[in-house]
């Protein structure tokens, strides 16, 4: 036999080999990867193992799994038991108003899945300009006397943030305990993560990264598994909590200075009982990240009523949640909807469950406001959201376009005039299954009227989206829309 014949059978060898293993791969892709999750997230996984089957392996491997590290789901488990036994029995709420009839099985699903007791005798102050919503959280450190829990998803030290941590450090210096958390890969992909943590170093606070991803280190996990809250809480009292991190508003990144680029927020000032809820959540990812388990300072909150008007439920959600909290509460909140729903996100990529709630409420007569942004930051999310604006707008979902060069990165909706969410969430499937979020239901009028006076303002600098201009958009354009909505399901 000469040497090119056993070329030729060797390589028919191989690629026998390869086509027998290429063969394996997808017969076991059938039988794994629909395994446990939505028919739709599936089906992308299985489509893109099909087309390029060792690429789409390997990433099912990296990313095909939204579970945490078993030992963060062990203390997550841990903490959460903690949390309902230690709440058992507050649900205290005043019952002066009446409550919509559909509200309190809503309070009872939220508790089942892991919520916070619902709590009354709640203030609010609400915070829709970026400036001066840093400007309050400052000057609450500024007055702190005991303690300090700052937990965001970003915490970046800049020309505009500088103050933030001057206070914090000002705070540790006069005996005040603080504590931050930050996300690892959230804050690492900016040009200002060195420099805040050697800032952090400086100041001798105690501080973690939330999540971190570092493999020399033995902490290994799927690396976009990500803690998106927000969350501030002062002396056990007051509670900052929404969607805005701690940073420029043009995220120090010099493309969006290019592109004129700013992200606008919006952010709550709890006072009440609340607080203590969202102590509690911030208890839960300090636990997780150290192993230490702090003392419930603001526990004994929960077993009095405030002298405030709103109702409020934290309502946290995450890998460490398996029932999807944020999606479940959403959903049957626009259900419940009897006159209106206000949504407002900077990423709206549903899954099948919410499209199907949005759309049926407005077929039903009920008026839908969905306001995004009509520019995106996030390529591949912002043409996955353009791919639902049709059959969002043939069902009658008013979309209004909030004008460029500003991202509107505020993540909050109403249900009539009686029940609002506010939180870190957006509305995709990223928060509903791979981020661990912070949302807090609010029943309340005063509270309401004072969110309706913000989405007037969306609305005054926002554009309408019709159905005739969206159906005039080249093919070319359409189908990067629709290709990327099938990026957006794998998970």
């Amino acid at each position: 036999m000469d040497d090119v014949t056993s070329f030729v059978i060797s390589n028919i060898s191989v690629a026998g080999v390869l086509l027998v293993i290429d063969f394996v791969i997808r017969i076991v892709a059938l039988v794994v990867v629909p395994r446990n999750r939505r028919p739709q997230t599936a089906m992308a996984w299985l489509l893109a193992i099909f087309f390029v089957p060792y690429v789409g392996v390997i990433l099912f491997l990296i990313v095909g799994s939204a579970r945490l590290p078993r030992g963060r789901r062990r203390k997550q488990a841990q903490i959460n038991g903690y949390i309902l036994e230690t709440t058992e029995g507050f649900d205290l709420v005043q019952r002066d108003q009446p409550w919509p009839v559909w509200l309190e099985p809503i309070v009872e699903l939220n508790r089942t899945l892991g919520a916070m007791p619902l709590v009354g005798g709640n203030k609010a102050t609400l915070f829709s300009n970026n400036q001066e919503t840093l400007d309050a959280m400052t000057e609450a450190i500024r007055g702190a006397k005991k303690s300090l829990h700052v937990e965001f998803y970003i915490l970046l030290l800049d020309s505009t943030t500088a103050p933030f941590f001057d206070a914090l450090e000002a705070a540790h210096k006069r005996g005040v305990v603080v504590r931050v958390l930050l996300d690892h890969l959230g804050n690492f992909q900016y040009p200002g993560y060195g420099r805040t943590k050697r800032r952090l170093k400086k100041m001798g606070v105690e501080w973690h990264l939330m999540l971190p991803f570092q493999p020399l280190r033995g902490k290994i996990g799927r690396p976009d598994l990500r803690n998106h809250r927000k969350i501030m809480i002062i002396d056990d009292t007051i509670a900052f909590t929404g969607s805005q991190n701690v940073v420029d508003t043009g995220y120090q990144r010099w493309k969006n200075r290019r592109r004129g680029l700013h992200w606008k927020d919006f952010m709550v000032r709890f006072e009440g009982p609340v607080v203590a809820g969202l102590d509690a959540l911030f208890i839960t990812d300090w636990y997780s990240e150290t192993n230490e388990l702090l003392p419930r300072g603001s526990a004994t909150n929960f077993s009095t009523i405030g002298t405030g008007d709103l109702d409020c439920q934290v309502v946290p959600s995450g890998p460490g949640f398996p029932g999807e909290n944020n999606l479940r509460m959403f959903n049957s909140l626009v259900y419940a909807a009897q006159e209106k729903v206000i949504l407002v996100t900077p990423y709206f990529v549903p899954d099948d469950s919410m499209l199907y709630a949005i759309t049926t409420a407005a077929q039903s007569g009920i008026k839908v406001e969905l306001f995004v942004s009509e520019i995106g930051d996030q390529f591949f999310a912002y043409h996955a959201q353009r791919s639902y604006y049709e059959v969002l707008l043939d069902a009658g979902v008013i979309i209004y376009l909030y004008k460029a060069p500003t991202i509107l990165h505020a993540k909050h909706m109403t249900i009539d005039d009686d029940v609002a969410v506010i939180g870190s969430s957006n509305m995709d499937m990223r928060s509903f299954t791979l981020d661990l979020e912070v949302s807090v239901m609010v029943r309340g009028k005063a509270f309401i009227d004072s969110l309706r006076d913000v989405e007037e303002v969306y609305r005054a600098n926002s554009r309408e989206l019709t159905l005739e201009e969206w159906r005039k958009r080249g093919f070319v354009v359409s189908a990067l829309d629709n290709i990327a909505r099938l990026t957006a399901a794998v998970q």
